[in-house]
């Protein structure tokens, strides 16, 4: 019995954990080189332990407009009111898309309530969790309302629109190509994007079938050395949670995830994959929200046709106080929020160009 339990922690140490396969490694490299201009870094002693965004930029915690509660239709009826003469075009596509994506109730209920068939209702768990995290990663609170033809969008107001401008704008999958996010590729893009960038991330929280999407903005770590190549890490990362509604000056929700896992390093000390322990927290993805595109465009073919990107963006410029705008840096910015003079603090600074830069502009930067 002794030798047992003696074999099986030898062997919860030694054995190898899920190795990070050479295309996401590539995948990793390519993003980072595009976005940041500088180059991803797997050795585990150069990462940060800890690491965030500035305190003014921890993403604020906004709705998530459920589909069963009606969606953004009640601020795409607003919208329709100032630039649409009051015909409620962008209102009636929210409508159909909430009523498109519904699914049939389970069968067991449906005889228990008598039915001859399962009834098609909307899921609990649609909304906009996607589009409030890609929005209040990228953009700053909306302070001040702005009035358009005679209608007024107060902040609440704005966050709705954001939230629907980027629903079904496209983003950057960082989580690899296993189903759910692995121990090592976790560690390396928390460390590199929150710890070397002080840039937040989009999370799905729920590896299962529902999609629960916040944005995570910092971390901290512990760690154990147990070997030259093996590292066990406790990590807690922060994000933001929905405020269930829309506020005016939004709350700051807090959660926490929670993960244990040993990582696998090589002979340089780079991280080459990793194991989750049993008492870990999993996630299913991370990602980084894009700028946003016109709906019907490559990246965003799903989007509200009836939403014009640069009028919703300039309302929200109004919104926000210069300075702000200014020290809000992120990668993969609109044309004119992008800022070509920032100077980098104590982070890295994001490339400042719409698209970040290809391969090719990226070797001709190089020294």
């Amino acid at each position: 019995m002794g030798w047992s339990l003696v074999a099986a922690v030898w062997i919860s140490v030694t054995s190898p954990g899920v190795p990070i396969p050479g295309n996401d490694r590539v995948h990793q490299e390519q993003v980072f080189q595009r976005y940041w201009g500088t180059e991803f870094v797997w050795r585990y002693d150069d990462l940060p332990k800890e690491g965030g965004v500035e305190e003014e930029r921890i993403p604020y915690s906004g709705d998530i407009y459920l589909d069963r509660q009606g969606g953004t239709l009640n601020v795409m009826r607003l919208y329709d009111r100032a630039f649409h003469g009051g015909r409620m075009l962008a209102t009636a596509y929210e409508q159909w898309d909430i009523d498109a994506y519904k699914q049939p109730t389970n069968p067991r209920l449906a005889q228990v309530f008598r039915r001859r068939s399962p009834r098609m209702e909307i899921p609990n768990w649609h909304g906009h969790c996607n589009g409030w995290a890609a929005a209040a990663i990228r953009h700053a609170e909306p302070e001040r309302s702005v009035q358009r033809n005679g209608v007024v969008f107060t902040p609440a107001d704005i966050k709705g629109l954001l939230a629907e401008l980027y629903i079904y704008n496209d983003v950057v999958d960082l989580s690899g190509s296993s189903q759910n996010i692995q121990a090592g590729l976790l560690h390396a893009v928390v460390a590199n994007w929150i710890g070397r960038g002080s840039h937040g991330l989009g999370m799905e929280a729920d590896p299962g079938p529902e999609k629960w999407n916040y944005p995570a903005y910092a971390f901290e770590s512990t760690t154990l050395r147990r070997s030259p190549n093996s590292v066990d890490v406790r990590m807690t990362l922060r994000y933001a949670k929905d405020s269930q509604g829309e506020y005016q000056q939004s709350p700051r929700i807090e959660r926490q995830k929670h993960f244990s896992y040993r990582l696998d390093l090589n002979s340089r000390g780079e991280i080459t994959g990793g194991v989750f322990h049993r008492n870990s927290e999993r996630i299913d993805m991370l990602w980084i929200p894009l700028h946003p595109k016109p709906s019907r465009q490559p990246g965003n073919e799903r989007g509200n046709p009836h939403l014009d990107v640069d009028k919703i963006l300039a309302i929200w410029r109004e919104s926000v106080p210069e300075e702000t705008r200014r020290n809000w840096l992120i990668v993969d910015p609109s044309p004119q929020d992008a800022v070509p003079d920032a100077v980098a603090s104590d982070s890295l600074l994001p490339v400042q160009i719409t698209g970040g830069i290809s391969p090719r502009m990226a070797r001709a930067a190089a020294p």
